[in-house]
């Protein structure tokens, strides 16, 4: 009778371990998964910054040209009240054209 209860206990034991077993399984498939995901996601959005501060030094060097333009050009045109031109605060060499909405 102790056997029997042994032996249901050690079947009922492999039964875990064979659960915990796939279940191990199926974590380490959905890690590999999500690993992947997130080398992709990085990359993207490594990717992603190097356009934002090209098209930032962009957008820089065509504000610049545009100042230097108004400033050499021989007629002024007359800007309106609601165009200024404002130093970028994370910037200092170059300006950038803002309108303010009245």
């Amino acid at each position: 009778e102790k056997n029997l209860k042994l032996e249901e206990k050690i079947t009922k034991l492999q039964q875990q371990n064979e659960e915990l077993r796939a279940r191990i399984e199926k974590n380490t498939v959905i890690t590999r998964q999500l690993s992947k995901e997130n080398a992709n996601l990085q990359e993207y959005v490594e990717k992603e910054m190097e356009e934002k501060k090209k098209l930032s030094k962009t957008n820089e060097e065509l504000l610049w040209k545009l100042q230097e333009e108004d400033a050499t050009s021989p007629v002024k045109l007359q800007s309106s009240p609601s165009t200024s031109f404002h130093r970028c605060p994370s910037r200092n060499s170059s300006p950038a054209k803002v309108r303010t909405l009245q």
